[in-house]
């Protein structure tokens, strides 16, 4: 039997972000946290919840402002640290839910991004963590026009809350049409962002550049190698540049930018769980010699 459990918890200026948790039956062995990309939220991770809870593993994740049921303009954010400090409140949350629990992180896309900025900036609390997996990080060239771009950055500062489509192609998200017509049939999903986090994200991508040689958390990075979204340039740099030896980084010849959902989608879940098993420590690792 899995446990389904749905709440909110207070995000930078109390705003009431909506979360869900997956919980196996019996003992937790780890805790997986997810955060969602651009216009995604926290329900499309049925095939992470399918693989990992019959292993002992419970799923959090939550929909950020501007996404999903959380509030919040759609694609709007006044700065990049609201991300930053929801995520942090996100994971003093399930520490709090789960006080001796091992939890590893993982950001897709956008989320990636937060993820990274959010371990850089409190490495003390990010050593508490197992470790850290950003899959199709958005941390170079992206998939939208120069000149939607180019108003992005002229609008920031005087109409900070103009929003464009992205533009970014459907079918440049996964090669399997089910996944496609499902995505855009979904009534939470949206495309939308604003100028102000045009340039809140280009600003946090520099600073993690900028600081990816302060990194000391295991991490693994997975990305499609046809991915037209996140190019995956922009993570290859980043790994290059983080100097801890417990790195990897797995690139997918042909696979789209929903990695979880595209039709490699076994063979990435696989190396996934794989990580994680690899990063547990011996309490988990005990939990599971004696099931």
């Amino acid at each position: 039997m899995i446990s389904h459990t749905e709440g909110t918890f207070k995000g930078v200026g109390e705003l009431d972000l909506f979360y869900q948790s997956w919980h196996p039956t019996g003992k937790i062995r780890a805790i997986l946290a997810i955060v969602h990309g651009l216009g995604a939220h926290s329900g499309r991770y049925g095939n992470v919840i399918e693989q990992l809870l019959p292993k002992q593993y419970a799923v959090y994740a939550l929909d950020q402002r501007g996404n999903g049921r959380s509030p919040g303009q759609r694609g709007h954010i006044n700065s990049w640290a609201e991300l930053r400090e929801d995520l942090k409140a996100f994971i003093e949350l399930i520490k709090t839910q789960h006080p001796d629990c091992p939890i590893f992180i993982m950001g897709h896309s956008l989320g990636a991004v937060v993820v990274l900025d959010y371990i850089l900036h409190y490495p003390d609390e990010a050593a508490t963590l197992q470790g850290a997996i950003a899959l199709a990080p958005a941390i170079g060239k992206v998939g939208v026009s120069k000149i939607r771009l180019l108003i992005g950055q002229l609008l920031s500062r005087v109409w900070p809350q103009f929003t464009l489509s992205t533009g970014i192609d459907l079918s440049a998200g996964s090669r399997d049409e089910k996944v496609l017509a499902a995505y855009a049939q979904d009534p939470l999903r949206h495309t939308l962002g604003t100028a102000r986090l045009a340039t809140e994200y280009f600003a946090t991508v520099d600073w993690i550049y900028t600081h990816a040689a302060d990194w000391q958390l295991p991490l693994l990075i997975l990305h499609g190698e046809a991915d037209r979204v996140a190019l995956p340039e922009g993570g290859e740099i980043f790994y290059q540049l983080v100097p801890c030896k417990d790195k990897l980084r797995v690139v997918y010849p042909e696979a789209y930018h929903e990695l979880l959902s595209d039709l490699n989608y076994q063979e990435v879940m696989a190396d996934l769980e794989n990580w994680l098993e690899q990063h547990l420590p011996d309490e988990a690792i005990k939990i599971t010699l004696a099931m």
